[in-house]
């Protein structure tokens, strides 16, 4: 007995481990990741059109990139440069924001999938294998008959013991195997499809008794409905919704990248402006520091009093606090936009000055397109408006369904089973096949809550077409307040060029009459804070205009973000 009993025990733990085997390396053979990625950069693909922007640079960091993804270390070059196509390449590839970004997008394609994976054919395999003990169990057989009225386990048919009559008394082991294959499916117009093919192995062992069997079953189901639900856009409506949400995020993940690419270059811009103001600051310092000197030598001349002097050296250390002031802003804000970078704050780099020269020699000229122009433009091109359009539409799609819900629900159901048991004991087969059909029908005298559903879709239908004039009215107020900005900052950089050259001109001829004893210190002070601060104001004005000029194209929707992560119209 004890051998018997050991020898079960291994059978069992032989085929649980030969099938926990199995499921490891079914498991380690299949790259669920991979699968997934290529799911869902399928869907992508198949939602991003030609003008929402260059397809490049959206997949995660850990799949397989594309050709025109930017693939680049966050490194500095040896020269300790950063030029600004690096710093927005370094941006894109390394920016948590960016990654947010593209996460978000994968994971509503991932959705999708999982949605469209629910019209599919589902297949399934449940095998169970089960051992115990019975003690003191009582069959009560009828005749020959071979059904028990107590089943041992729960998993799996009944387990039939061969019986002559009345009453058996069980003490022993039980041991059953169970099985169960299928699939089922669902189909666009409601009909719900589900076979089941499942087998049971079971026995009893003790001194006295020894019953098996094995079972058999298929089965088929369908459900079809004939009035609610029926309607194929009702049925596919999640799925519809799923793939009208995942066209959305394109959407907005390439607005974001439109808005994320200006942010960078602004940004860096402004700390290129606050590099300048360090340069300036130490320039005016140096001028007068010389003054300083020169006048020092007419006071021991005589040509000039005492005064003017202590004047200009008070002038001095103020030259000298804002040299620091500027020095202390632009080491934070470089500091900052490493953060953006995801770059360490101490990174030792500088930004590339020859920009700014670059935008010194460019022509600033003013739009020559008017506002209703590029109000329109921006109504046509916003992704953003796209979208809070389209919303009007989910929203209609929303009532129609409602609607639906409101009506008498009437399913046909079909059902086969065939089972088939063989008693292994006695040679003897049981055969017995079962078909029903059959109508479900729920009449529409409470549809309450489907009254509610139905009133709050019509409420949403009129909030989204609300959003949406919100959204256009928000958009045309954006574009022209970039417009008017535009303008102003080309009109102001004019102003400041001129005023830098006269400021420039007029410290020169205050301070040459002051070596001839013509003009006052304060004079020349007065020409030499109006140089500093006037070539402050040409840079700002440089800076803001070609902000300007970002926002501007970026609020009308023509800007175009390049796979090298810079910009173009």
């Amino acid at each position: 007995m004890n051998h018997n009993y050991f020898t079960k025990w291994q059978v069992f733990l032989i085929i649980c481990g030969l099938v926990g085997l199995c499921g490891l390396a079914g498991c380690a053979r299949h790259n669920y990741k991979k699968e997934a990625d290529e799911q869902v950069y399928k869907i992508i693909d198949q939602k991003w059109r030609e003008e929402f922007g260059t397809k490049a640079n959206f997949k995660l960091n850990d799949a397989t990139p594309s050709p025109n993804d930017i693939q680049i270390e966050k490194a500095i070059p040896d020269n300790g440069v950063l030029t600004l196509p690096r710093a927005v390449a370094v941006a894109t590839a390394h920016n948590s924001d960016y990654q947010t970004e593209k996460e978000a997008l994968y994971i509503m394609a991932l959705d999708l999938r999982l949605v469209q994976h629910n019209f599919e054919r589902l297949y399934y395999g449940r095998p169970k294998g089960i051992y115990g003990k019975i003690e003191g169990v009582d069959y009560v057989g009828v005749g020959a008959g071979v059904e028990p009225r107590f089943n041992p386990y729960r998993a799996g048919q009944d387990l039939p013991v061969r019986v002559t009559d009345d009453r058996k008394h069980l003490d022993g082991d039980e041991f059953s195997i169970t099985d169960g294959f299928g699939f089922d499916q669902l189909l666009s117009d409601g009909t719900v499809i589900g076979t089941n093919v499942a087998r049971s192995w079971g026995r009893i062992m003790n001194g006295a008794l020894e019953g098996e069997s094995l079972i058999s079953l298929f089965s088929v189901e369908i459900i079809k409905p004939l009035l609610r639900g029926s309607d194929r856009r009702v049925v596919l409506e999640g799925l519809t919704q799923a793939e009208r949400d995942t066209l959305y995020q394109v959407r907005s993940f390439n607005r974001y990248r439109k808005t994320f690419v200006v942010s960078i270059i602004s940004q860096y811009y402004q700390v290129l402006y606050l590099s300048d103001m360090i340069k300036n600051a130490r320039r005016s310092y140096n001028i007068l520091d010389w003054l300083y000197k020169r006048t020092e030598l007419l006071v021991d001349a005589g040509r000039v009093p005492k005064l003017e002097l202590d004047r200009i050296h008070q002038e001095r250390l103020r030259a000298l606090d804002a040299y620091v002031q500027a020095e202390r802003e632009y080491r934070q804000a470089l500091d900052e936009f490493k953060i953006v970078l995801n770059l360490p704050p101490t990174a030792e780099f500088q930004l590339d000055e020859s920009e700014l020269a670059a935008l010194r020699a460019a022509k600033m000229t003013c739009p020559d397109f008017s506002e209703v122009e590029v109000v329109e433009a921006a109504l046509a091109q916003r992704l953003d408006l796209a979208n809070s359009a389209d919303t009007i539409m989910d929203a209609q799609r929303k009532v129609y369904v409602a609607a639906d819900g409101l009506g008498a629900q009437l399913d046909l159901s079909l059902n086969t089973n065939i089972l088939l048991q063989d008693l292994s004991s006695s040679n003897t087969d049981v055969f017995q096949n079962m078909f029903l059909s059959g109508l479900q029908m729920d009449l529409p005298f409470d549809r309450t809550l489907e009254q509610n559903i139905y009133r709050k879709s019509l409420i949403a239908l009129s909030q989204r077409l609300r959003e949406y004039d919100d959204a256009s009215d928000m958009v045309a107020l954006e574009v022209r307040q970039a417009y008017r900005d535009l303008n102003k900052e080309a009109r102001r950089y004019k102003v400041q060029m001129e005023s830098c050259q006269s400021a420039r001109k007029r410290f020169a001829d205050t301070f040459l009459l002051l070596q001839y004893g013509r003009a006052s210190s304060r004079r020349v002070l007065n020409a030499q804070r109006d140089l500093f601060d006037s070539q402050n104001a040409a840079t700002e004005t440089l800076v803001g205009y070609v902000v300007a000029t970002l926002k501007f194209y970026r609020d009308t929707g023509v800007l175009k973000v390049r796979p090298d992560g810079m910009w173009e119209l």
